[in-house]
Order: C-alpha cells, then structure tokens, then sequence
C-alpha cells in the first residue's frame, strides 16, 4: 500500500443520528453472527489498531465490542513493554496475547509500535527496526496459515483536528486521564511518525493481512467504516476457506 496520509481525503460527515445508528447498528449485528460463526468453526479472528494519538480508537473498539458476546473477545491496550518483557524478543509478549481458535482479540496499538514509537523514540536500533517488518510479516502469515484471519486499521486524523480533541481532552475532567505530557511531546514529531507510519503500511500490507486506512476526522463516520470494513473481510475470509456465511436475518442484520 502505497499512500501519502497527508492528502487523505477525509469521508463525509456522518450527521445524522438516527442514520448513524442504524448503519452502526447492522454492522454489530454482523459481527456477532460472524463471532458465532468463528466459535462454531474454531476460527481466531485479530484485529489491529493502530493511528495517531487520538484518532478514535478506543472510541471505535467500544462500539465495535458492544454487541459481541464477551466471552469470546479480548482486548489488549498494549503500551510500553514491562521491564521483564525485555529480556525476550519483541513479539514474545504479543505470542502470549493471541486468542484461541474460535475467539476474537482485538489490539489497541500493537506489535507495529516497533516500527513508529520505537523506531522515533530510538527505543530500537535502525537494524532493529528495519529488520523487524520481516519478522512481522512472517508473524502474520504464521498465523493467517494457522485458522486466524487477520485484519488491521490506520486510524488517520489531521493534525489540526488531533489539536482540537488533545484541547477538549484537558478541558473535560472525565477526559483529562487521557492527554498527557508523551502526548504533546510526540506531536512535535507529527512529520517523523507519518513517515514512519507510510512506511508501516508499504510494506506490510498483505492479502493475508491487510490495512485498512480509515479517514477518522468524523467520529461517527469512521466507527461505521471500521465495522463494515471488519465485517467485509471477515466474510471474504470464510468464503476462501470454504466456509457458509451467516443467516444475518436471525440476528436483524439483514
């Protein structure tokens, strides 16, 4: 995937509410008779966030999770590794977070942050780095041989909007927890982290497991988009193993 993310068009607002519910609405159905499915057929099922600081990721993982059955979903907010984390190979930690067969986990940032903010931060060498897409993609089509299906998301803001949430956020009290000193300081580096993250989705970005770049400006918009995206793949995917898909009709999500 080839991609400037600075000339991303962003999606038209969606404003209207009720429209909104509904679209979003269907597409939870969905994925819950896709969820079943994947039980009944002992599939696992990754899912990969990742985007500028806050691009609306968690907002998008609560609605995608509002429907599904949990005890069949995991969701992992991933952050820097703890310091006995360190005495293994990156994607140790990450091994041990994969869902079982017929279950869902879905990644709120993810083994990707060797390639943005370590590779910005320094916190890993330019060999490092640079030999870890290798390794990431052979983690990936390990898996995806294995019955799972994977399916991964850049969450895009522009940088003016990224500054009017961060001001909301410490505005809000209920919000404040979220806007920290990283936060600002890593907005300095906005031009290194989109190169760096071009580079991600160049050359990780494979039919087994693919990246979807979602225009996030509009909360709402970009909440319908990453649920119908999911759901698209998740259909595709069974097909190519020969699998039925849903009734969608038993669970209103014609």
């Amino acid at each position: 995937m080839d991609i400037e993310l600075e000339k991303l068009k962003q999606g038209k607002p969606l404003t209207d509410k009720k429209e909104y519910k509904v679209k979003l609405e269907k597409y939870q159905r969905r994925l819950l008779a896709l969820q079943q499915m994947l039980f009944q057929e002992k599939i696992g099922l990754i899912i990969v966030f990742e985007g500028m600081d806050a691009a609306g990721k968690g907002g998008a993982i609560k609605r995608m999770n509002e429907q599904l059955d949990p005890r069949g979903v995991l969701v992992h907010p991933i952050s820097a590794p703890a310091p006995h984390e360190l005495r293994y190979h990156y994607l140790q930690r990450f091994w041990r977070k994969l869902p079982q067969h017929g279950q869902i986990a879905i990644f709120d940032r993810s083994w990707y942050g060797r390639v943005l903010v370590e590779r910005i931060e320094g916190y890993a060498g330019h060999r490092e780095w640079k030999r870890a897409y290798d390794e990431i993609n052979a983690f990936e089509k390990s898996l995806t041989d294995e019955r799972y299906i994977m399916v991964k998301f850049w969450v895009h803001i522009s940088k003016d909007e990224q500054l009017r949430r961060f001001e909301e956020r410490q505005q809000d009290p209920i919000k404040r927890w979220k806007i920290t000193d990283e936060d600002w300081r890593n907005r300095k580096k906005w031009g290194m982290y989109v190169k760096a993250a071009e580079e991600m989705l160049s050359k990780t970005d494979h039919a087994y497991a693919p990246w979807h770049v979602i225009e996030g400006n509009d909360k709402k918009y970009a909440r319908v988009a990453i649920l119908k995206k999911a759901v698209t793949h998740v259909e595709q995917s069974l097909t190519q193993m020969g699998q039925p898909l849903p009734e969608y009709e038993l669970f209103g999500a014609k």
